[in-house]
């Protein structure tokens, strides 16, 4: 090797030398809002280095997903509700998330069948009364279809998916048949045709339409909050501490999966035990007043507001197994009509 090549190898050498090793990245698919997520994907990159591609939509991720079949980039899947994370399962676009802090933080009534999934925040489905008309401060589920509140229940479309995960629950709990009989007893109470939002119920109680209702927890935070006439509709609701018979209250979920072909599987693993951390709880519960998976965080908004709760202990694979028949069922007694 003459003299001449042996100084532009020795230059090359130093040039590779020199460029900065290229960074750790994760690719995050999700149906989340990026004003709630950023916060904890900015504060996950500065503490751990790994930069966090990130693709928001809003429908379609598991059909995109699957149509990029063994080259799609999906690390990990972020969901809103159970049955859309658990048909990413059912769809065989996930693998078992393995990971001893996963199972030590979160219980098994929270993760998904085989690990495929696990619970990132938790939003709770709840009673709310007239805070001036109703005096009780507890309340189960099944006393939603007793008679004594004939014409004074307010609820949105029987079909609305937080409604068909709460039906489905029940039915996981109590069977076809008591669960039919619940739903023709919650009907013949219902003051108005199910319809609307969650917020609207709480605009129903202040007007009089109705003295109960149910809705999710996070509605009655960002109303608390509100600067216009939704402060008014928080205002005139009481929350109740709302279970089923022997049982605890009924939590739908944000939880992440991994992908099957996930390129970056390591990260991936970072990231979700990141989110289930003291410092992301905080941040990712209290963006929108979900409740922390993570019980060692204590004081987050959502408690504070709203004291503690204990998750019913169903496991929420079996409760998206009944989705479809909980919706059969609620046709079937004329629920919406």
């Amino acid at each position: 090797m003459t003299h001449a090549i042996r100084l532009s190898t020795l230059a090359l050498a130093s040039c590779l030398l020199a460029v900065p090793a290229l960074a750790q990245s994760v690719n995050l698919y999700t149906t989340r809002e990026p004003a709630l997520l950023n916060p904890v994907l900015d504060a996950f990159t500065k503490d751990t280095g790994i930069k966090v591609n990130a693709v928001f939509l809003k429908d379609g991720l598991q059909e995109r997903v699957a149509a990029e079949g063994a080259n799609s980039p999906a690390d990990v899947m972020l969901m809103v509700d159970v049955g859309q994370i658990n048909a990413l399962v059912d769809a065989g676009i996930t693998q078992p998330i393995k990971s001893a802090l996963v199972d030590k933080t979160v219980p098994a009534a929270l993760r998904g069948p085989a690990d495929n999934w696990v619970t990132l925040t938790q939003r709770a489905r709840i009673v709310v009364v007239s805070k001036e008309r109703v005096k009780q401060d507890a309340i189960t589920y099944e006393d939603l279809a007793d008679p004594k509140w004939k014409g004074k229940v307010c609820i949105r479309s029987g079909q609305h998916p937080y409604n068909n995960a709460f039906f489905a629950a029940y039915l996981a709990r109590n069977g076809a048949e008591k669960t039919e009989n619940f739903l023709k007893g919650l009907k013949a109470n219902l003051a108005r045709k199910p319809g609307g939002g969650d917020r609207d119920v709480a605009r129903d109680i202040l007007s009089g339409q109705c003295d109960i209702a149910v809705m999710n927890t996070y509605y009655i935070g960002l109303m608390s909050e509100a600067k216009n006439e939704q402060k008014s509709w928080y205002e005139a609701i009481k929350p109740l501490k709302s279970t089923f018979a022997n049982g605890g209250t009924h939590v739908n979920v944000s939880a992440a999966a991994i992908a099957k072909n996930a390129p970056n599987k390591d990260s991936a693993v970072k990231l979700i035990e990141y989110m289930l951390g003291e410092k992301a709880q905080t941040l990712y519960a209290d963006g929108n007043f979900e409740f922390p998976v993570n019980a060692d965080v204590k004081e987050s908004a959502a408690v504070k507001l709203l004291g503690t709760i204990t998750p019913d202990t169903t496991p929420l694979g079996d409760v998206a197994k009944n989705r479809k028949a909980a919706a059969d069922l609620v046709d079937k007694v004329g629920f919406d009509n």
